[in-house]
């Protein structure tokens, strides 16, 4: 059962810091931060390769809760996919490209430890 949690956008944005910069070091590169509209919000879109990748970050103090990757629901991943396909038909060269969905989990405890899955859902 999830349990809803009170978002703190500095600590959404400090993760999404860690997560932009762990994904750097493995050869991604940022095409955007943030892209919002009504449909919902993408974390990161990214390349890797010739493969544009749209980032969900999910990050937790603690598994208490259960693993931040469990609360990318169907519901979010539906909504994470709408936003995605506004973004390509604003871009229509991007939209020629593979595109692919990951999700970052991190686990901040001293030291943050995260968990990347790439193609998480289609």
């Amino acid at each position: 059962m999830f349990r809803p949690t009170r978002f703190n956008p500095q600590i959404g944005s400090a993760a999404e810091s860690e997560a932009l910069a762990h994904l750097q070091e493995h050869g991604l590169r940022l095409i955007v931060r943030n892209f919002r509209r009504k449909t919902g919000e993408i974390d990161l879109i990214m390349h890797d390769q010739q493969e544009v990748v749209f980032v969900e970050v999910k990050a937790r103090k603690q598994l208490a809760h259960g693993h931040p990757a469990e609360y990318v629901t169907a519901a979010k991943q539906r909504k994470i996919i709408r936003t995605a396909m506004l973004y390509l038909q604003k871009h229509p060269k991007l939209a020629e490209q593979p595109c692919r969905f990951d999700v970052l989990a991190l686990l901040t405890a001293n030291p943050t430890t995260f968990h990347w899955i790439p193609n998480a859902f289609q």
